[in-house]
């Protein structure tokens, strides 16, 4: 079995689930390269809990965790189904880290589905998701992403999805594809530690505008994901797309190669 490609994808807008633009044409190219691949893990934003578990059932909902978007968006199913194997594979390849399997109560969030909706639009692999602990620091969210490198090499496609930059009481609305000074600034200064030193990417906690750029963890966190399965692959990451949109948003993706 090859070593499966591992991306950080920048999820942007929910309505990208429904949109064909830059951003999703080059989530779908993304796709064209998991042909081997036999089941999905993903990290998402928006599963942020204080304890780390991975989902378990056989057919995950698919959960519209947002408000105030069209109808349309809320009727967006994503029918991929669970993998309550790979979930216990997980739990074992993060031991002695306490894991825990979810069997009812989460899903499949809309930082999974929006993008697996172009990245894997027939929905034909499995997929399980990884919370993000709020409760760890940096370093141990590193460690876990250098830990879950295993599962590349049989056959798992891990996917981070958050946004390098992702600050909403920013947002300005007449600046589609364009970011402010300071968000281009903190996205460019992200790209090059993964693409050359992917292991200091706390480096990120002291550039001058990382307040701004991450006034809350949870979208920046899957990208030291990202990093900890560069650094354990000896290797760096390369974009897949770079760009930031509506002045406060980074939509700049990451990919490691097999």
């Amino acid at each position: 079995m090859p070593t499966i490609p591992a991306a950080f994808i920048g999820h942007g807008n929910p309505m990208n689930a429904l949109e064909t633009n830059q951003w999703t044409t080059a989530w779908n190219e993304f796709g064209a390269s998991l042909d081997e691949a036999t089941a999905i893990l993903a990290i998402s934003a928006h599963w942020y809990i204080g304890i780390t578990a991975v989902t378990a059932m056989d057919h995950p909902r698919t959960i519209h965790d947002f408000s105030g978007f069209p109808d349309e968006l809320f009727a967006v199913e994503y029918p991929a189904p669970g993998d309550p194997q790979l979930a216990r594979s997980v739990m074992a390849t993060l031991d002695p880290i306490d894991v825990g399997l979810d069997t009812d109560s989460w899903g499949l969030d809309h930082g999974t589905w929006s993008i697996l909706a172009h990245v894997r639009p027939q929905a034909d692999l499995p997929v399980v998701q990884l919370s993000i602990h709020s409760g760890l620091p940096l370093d141990e969210h590193l460690a876990i992403g250098r830990a879950l490198a295993p599962l590349r090499d049989q056959g798992v496609a891990i996917i981070c999805s958050g946004n390098v930059v992702h600050n909403l009481g920013r947002v300005e609305w007449g600046r589609p594809g364009q970011g402010a000074d300071w968000a281009e600034d903190f996205d460019h200064a992200a790209t090059e530690l993964l693409r050359n030193r992917p292991a200091e990417i706390a480096e990120l906690l002291d550039h001058p505008a990382f307040s701004l750029a991450v006034p809350t963890a949870e979208h920046f966190l899957p990208l030291v994901y990202l990093a900890g399965l560069a650094d354990a692959a000896k290797t760096t990451a390369s974009t897949l797309i770079e760009g930031c949109d509506l002045g406060s948003l980074s939509m700049t993706s990451y990919r490691i190669d097999g």
